[in-house]
Formats: structure tokens, C-alpha cells, sequence
């Protein structure tokens, strides 16, 4: 694995890639960087998208036309009546998909999961194609748990219909396969693929200084967090860190992106005297991330949902953070504790600021936990290249099997 162009693939592949995603958070940065990544290996991507199909294309200013009508579809129907209606989304995408097969000839058939989407199964049985879906959540249990759900028990047996349709179920942590084996999948159909990195966008030898200087951090030890800042994240603790630290002068607290508990944050800042410690950036176009990244010393993952496989943890690693994350079964996958991160007990009171403040007093430590985490990233190949082989191994695996 390098940051180099990747090695052509044995065989070039034409790929259906089917999704019902609209958001521009990190599921669409999934998507853009794994179809990049498969076009980099010399394959064709053919995506089959809400609002019709085109060849893929990537940049960070698409917007996703129709969006409001959902929302406001969403909030005005009885839940009942748009789920059913989500349902019925199924079957206008498989119209869609079916023109697109008879349009492309796809040899394959790659679908992100969502929930009581069908189509992609239906095409793959119908056109006899090689079918890998993508899962990254329990959708049924995720939005029962929020309140979200009208129709649990329905929701939860289409989605293990869906994930029973296809050769393979990608999850992306080994404690989200666990959903998928007890929604019937065998577990030699599961292969799980976390989440990666591209090296094009964060190369491992970057350095911050150039963010430094920018923003007056020269000298600094910098604590950095990335991301939506939410009130759960727990963010305060930090800022107390930070005044309550004998050596608080030369700590500083960086936060590349913004949200709903920032004003709370920089009040807090404010009440404790360190609010000139504390430097909010707002939203960070995504070629820009990695260059303030580089400047943290002590790079924060305060909490992460149970079965997910955080993109900001790889971002961290890559760039050779000594990385502060919860110590839960899914970061244990990718980080381990007091080797390539120092991992805290999510459920015991002042772990995550004691974790905070043995990393600001141990320069040494700092330095060993995030070059082991980088070579995590170069071993385990957690990167959207190494996702883009597995994915085409997949597929050349069950063509094979058919004899095409």
C-alpha cells in the first residue's frame, strides 16, 4: 500500500452502484471515495442515484436536489403512511436499475443498504448479477431506538430480507456483523470492510506546521477534535483540562468544524478564562481537513456509536495522531490501548479528561501512540484503495463461480 497510483486490476469490471443517499456528511464521503477508488483500479462505475443515473462523478458541492420535499413529506405524513411510501420507493429504483442494466450491461451489482430498499436484490435475481451490499447501521434498530419507527417489527424483517438477498454483506465493524448473523445472514457471507482513508487527501507526511503558523500555534500542544459538535461529545471537559492544567499556557484547543453545542462550549471557555484557548474554524471544506489535522498533537474521538467505524479515527491514524477514543469492541478493531491509542472507559466519570491529561504531560507518549497508529494504517491497508481490492476480489471471486 502507497499513496501512489493503485496497481491495475486483473480484470476490468463494469459496476452498478446503487444507492439511496442524499446527505453530504460522511456517507456520501463513502461513497465518492470508494467509486473513486474502484476507478482508480480501471473499472467503470455506473451510479444509479435518487434523481436518475449517471456516470460517476465527485466533488464537494453537489447538492441534493428534492431533499426539502422529503423533510417536508416526512414531517407533514403519519409515519405509518412515509414509511410505506419508503417502501414503495423501491420500486420506481428498480425501473431504474433494470434501464440501467439493459443501458450499461453491468457485470456487478454494488448497493449501499438502506432501510426498506429491495430493489438492488430484485435486479440481482432477475439479471442473475454478482450482488454485494454495503451495510454501515442497523437502520431498523437505529431509528426505533430514536423514536423514529412506526412499523419496527416490519422494518426489521424487510431490512433482514435485504441483507439475505446479496452474495456477500459488507458491515463495516465485526459488531455490526453480529446484526447481520442474527438477521439470518450466514457468516460466510459476511465479510466486514471498515471504514478508510485516502492517502491523496491525507498524506502521512504532512505535517502541521504551515497551521500552526496560521493560526498562531507555534510551540503550542494542541488538542483537536474534527467533526459535528454535539453536547454528548462531552466537550467541556477539555476546555476544563486545559484551566485546570499546570501548564495550562501552552495548551490549546482546536476544532475543525462547528455545531449545535459550540456556543456552549465557548461560554464555557469563556467561564473558565481560556476562551483565547479555544479556536472554533466552522465548517472545513474536505481538502482543507487534513491540513489542520496536521497540527493537532492529541486528536479526540469522545464518543462513537457502538457498531460504527468512525472516518474521523482514520484520519487521525493516518496523519499519526496519539489518538484519545472510548474503549467499546468496534475502536477496539482498529486501535488498541496503550499502543496505538489510549482508550477510556466510557462509563466511569473523569476517564476521558484523565486520558487528556496524561497525553498534554507525555511528549514520548504522544510520539509512540501515534506512529504506532500510523503503521496500523499502513499494515491493516485501511485505506479506500485496499477497500476498492477487497471489494473487486469479491466480485471476481463470484464471477468466477458462474464461469464469466
Amino acid at each position: 500500500m502507497s499513496a501512489s497510483e493503485p496497481e491495475p486490476a486483473p480484470r476490468k469490471l463494469r459496476i452498478l452502484y446503487h444507492h439511496r443517499t442524499r446527505s453530504k456528511d460522511g456517507q456520501n464521503v463513502h461513497i465518492e471515495e470508494l467509486t473513486a477508488a474502484l476507478k482508480r483500479r480501471g473499472h467503470e462505475i455506473v451510479m444509479c442515484e435518487p434523481g436518475g443515473m449517471r456516470e460517476a462523478t465527485f466533488g464537494d458541492d453537489a447538492t441534493a436536489e428534492g431533499a426539502g420535499l422529503i423533510g417536508w413529506l416526512k414531517r407533514l405524513l403519519p409515519a405509518p403512511v412515509y414509511e410505506l411510501l419508503e417502501l414503495g420507493y423501491s420500486v420506481p429504483a428498480y425501473f431504474r436499475l433494470a434501464r440501467a442494466w439493459r443501458e450499461h450491461r453491468p457485470d456487478v451489482l454494488y448497493e449501499r443498504n438502506n432501510l426498506f430498499l429491495l430493489s438492488g436484490g430484485w435486479l440481482a435475481k432477475r439479471a442473475r448479477l454478482p450482488f454485494l451490499l454495503e451495510v454501515n447501521a442497523p437502520l431498523a434498530d437505529e431509528r426505533a431506538k430514536y423514536g423514529d419507527l412506526a412499523m419496527r417489527g416490519f422494518a426489521r424483517w424487510l431490512e433482514h430480507v435485504a441483507w439475505r438477498q446479496a452474495d456477500y454483506v459488507l458491515p463495516v465493524t465485526d459488531v455490526l456483523a453480529d446484526f447481520c448473523r442474527a438477521g439470518g445472514v450466514p457468516d460466510g457471507h459476511i465479510r466486514v470492510i471498515p471504514n478508510g482513508i485516502n492517502l491523496g487527501r491525507f498524506p502521512p507526511s504532512l505535517n502541521g506546521d504551515a497551521a500552526r503558523a496560521e493560526l498562531g500555534l507555534e510551540g503550542k500542544v494542541v488538542l483537536g477534535f474534527t467533526g459535528f459538535m454535539r453536547a454528548w461529545h462531552g466537550l467541556n471537559a477539555v476546555v476544563d483540562a486545559i484551566a485546570e492544567s499546570p501548564n495550562r499556557e501552552n495548551l490549546h484547543f482546536l476544532i475543525v468544524g462547528d455545531g449545535l453545542a459550540r456556543a456552549e462550549l465557548e461560554a464555557h471557555a469563556a467561564k473558565r478564562g481560556v476562551a483565547d484557548q479555544v479556536t472554533v474554524l466552522g465548517v472545513v471544506q474536505r481538502d482543507q481537513v487534513a491540513h489542520y489535522v496536521a497540527a493537532f498533537d492529541v486528536a479526540l474521538q469522545p464518543k462513537v456509536t457502538d457498531y460504527a467505524s468512525p472516518l474521523k479515527a482514520f484520519e487521525y491514524m493516518t496523519l499519526g495522531k496519539a489518538i484519545v477514543a472510548p474503549d467499546q469492541p468496534n475502536i477496539r478493531e482498529i486501535l488498541k490501548h496503550d499502543d496505538s491509542a489510549l482508550l477510556f472507559d466510557p462509563a466511569a466519570p473523569g476517564a476521558f479528561r484523565g486520558a487528556i491529561d496524561r497525553l498534554c504531560a507525555d511528549s514520548e507518549l504522544r510520539t509512540r501512540l501515534g506512529a504506532a497508529a500510523a503503521r496500523a494504517i499502513a499494515v491493516h491497508d485501511y485505506t479506500w484503495d485496499g477497500n476498492a481490492r477487497r471489494v473487486e476480489t469479491l466480485f471476481l471471486e463470484l464471477l468466477a463461480a458462474r464461469g464469466k
